[in-house]
């Protein structure tokens, strides 16, 4: 196993998976595995030396003195399953690498081999023309052809051939090079979204996880927040209708008054 990997614990996890998020668009994934971490309760496991991949940009200045570098962190957590599934690691990145991505993804599947962990999971948002009052699909795609018999079990949708960009899906690359199971989970985001956060995306995972992961999760809160985010994105794009409308339909006379304003 990699040096820039520290433990801090040696639980024996029965038949794990592990899970990995880092930020992406919409923010899918971290919603996705923040969420498994606020309701299952994770222990810590461990973490990846930051200084290897990443640089400092600058310090903060509190009172005029001067703080020492920080750096994001990149966390590992377990969870043990009290019933008769499998335990869970989870991976989550505060920010993904400029550089030394595909080391760092081989820094993840070490720790996924050390404790035999059986598959890999990651999430993404699959942006599409989907329009945000519509409920939102989850595609899946997996490292070897025969996972696509359990995609369609689970009713994901196969969208053929996509890109899955940043950390999310070369750890998948990775795990396929060094021939362990991964599947990622793409939930629709609408393309004019796609730089806010998406719950209901995350929900639409959420919907379908527990069930490939053999465990139980309370969706309730993701749920609530996922229809608040909804509403708030009706409003706004109302708003902005009615700014567009207001724009273009002025009437003939107003639209040159400034003009004329300015001619004299």
């Amino acid at each position: 196993m990699s040096d820039a990997v520290k433990l801090f614990a040696r639980p024996k996890l029965r038949s794990p998976n592990l899970i990995a998020a880092w930020p992406g668009i919409a923010n899918v994934s971290q919603l996705v595995a923040t969420y498994l971490e606020k309701k299952l309760g994770f222990k810590p496991l461990g973490e990846i030396d930051a200084p290897r991949f990443f640089d400092p940009i600058g310090v903060m200045v509190r009172n005029n003195v001067v703080e020492a570098p920080k750096f994001p962190q990149s966390r590992f957590f377990y969870w043990k399953n009290k019933n008769e599934g499998s335990d869970i690691i989870l991976f989550l990145g505060d920010d993904q690498p400029a550089a030394n991505s595909y080391e760092l993804a081989h820094c993840v599947i070490d720790v996924a081999a050390k404790f035999q962990a059986k598959r890999i999971y990651t999430f993404a948002a699959a942006v599409t023309r989907i329009h945000h009052t519509e409920q939102p699909k989850v595609f899946g795609v997996a490292t070897v052809p025969e996972l696509t018999k359990e995609l369609k079990r689970y009713d994901l949708l196969l969208r053929g051939n996509l890109q899955i960009s940043g950390m999310n899906g070369i750890l998948l690359g990775v795990a396929k090079e060094r021939e362990v199971e991964g599947i990622c989970l793409l939930g629709e985001v609408p393309g004019y979204t796609s730089r806010i956060q998406n719950p209901m995306a995350a929900m639409a995972i959420l919907s379908v996880l527990p069930k490939m992961l053999g465990i139980e999760l309370d969706t309730t809160e993701m749920a609530e927040i996922a229809g608040e985010t909804k509403e708030r994105i009706k409003e706004m794009a109302a708003e902005a209708m009615g700014e567009y409308i207001d724009l273009f339909t002025e009437p003939i006379w107003e639209q040159g008054q400034d003009e004329e304003e300015e001619d004299e």
